[in-house]
């Protein structure tokens, strides 16, 4: 099947995405990370934030410029829109974290197997990193039990796993929004687990199955070969065997 110009262009755009996106998350995550940056260095950083947000604007337009169907091409990529609108509506840093999401998801192809891999090892990984560093800026300095990154860092663990044991937990409200999504997220990667595990054995046992068909096959012709020549043994000697 001959790819799209929408595929083609992903492709050729990926790896370039994959960079950007890397710069995106350190900008995003070094002034979090130490709160005595210089103003300068805090500037620099939010330039690369907004300047990694517009290349994925431009990516989400080209896009949508060789598209087909433009209206089927918003409707099945709904995190790139947000990505693209959710700074306009709401200029919260945290916010612009939904961009990740949405290159996460370009970087996993367009194939089960794909996008399986990239959700239950890059895109969780990805998750405990931005929910420790989003808890962490809105919990700093207001009182709660998470005031490192360390305390962060476990507190999203045993979020993201639904083992929740209380230790740690956010007070503000920006704190509890991502709380929600992680909690969401930790639920629907043990449903990728649970499907992919639950899909993998029944196409093992339908490959045994097949198998075990066609031998079963087989050796039905080789009794109905053997039947044959006995029977011809044992008629008049005198008549040719058929092959």
């Amino acid at each position: 099947m001959t790819a799209s110009r929408v595929d083609r262009f992903e492709q050729w755009a990926a790896p370039l995405l994959a960079v950007v996106m890397v710069l995106f998350l350190a900008a995003y995550a070094w002034p979090i990370l130490d709160p005595d940056l210089a103003r300068g260095w805090r500037r620099t950083c939010s330039v690369v934030v907004w300047a990694s947000w517009v290349v994925f604007v431009v990516d989400f337009l080209v896009r949508l410029r060789l598209a087909e169907d433009r209206w089927a091409f918003v409707r099945r990529n709904p995190i790139d829109l947000a990505a693209m609108l959710l700074p306009f509506l709401r200029p919260l840093r945290l916010l612009r974290l939904v961009t990740l999401l949405s290159v996460a998801e370009r970087l996993g192809g367009r194939t089960l197997r794909g996008r399986v891999g990239v959700y239950l090892v890059g895109s969780a990984s990805m998750l405990v990193l931005v929910a420790s560093l989003a808890v962490l800026d809105a919990e700093r300095g207001h009182g709660g039990s998470i005031q490192s990154f360390g305390d962060a860092l476990w507190w999203a663990v045993t979020t993201i796993t639904t083992v929740g044991y209380g230790d740690m937990y956010p007070v503000t409200t920006t704190g509890r929004l991502v709380a929600a999504g992680l909690m969401v997220s930790g639920i629907a990667a043990l449903g990728v687990v649970t499907a992919s595990i639950a899909s993998w054995l029944v196409e093992h046992i339908s490959d045994q199955a097949e198998t075990q068909s066609d031998a079963l096959e087989e050796i039905e012709q080789l009794r109905s070969e053997v039947a044959r020549l006995r029977a011809a043994l044992e008629s008049d000697p005198r008549d040719t065997i058929a092959p």
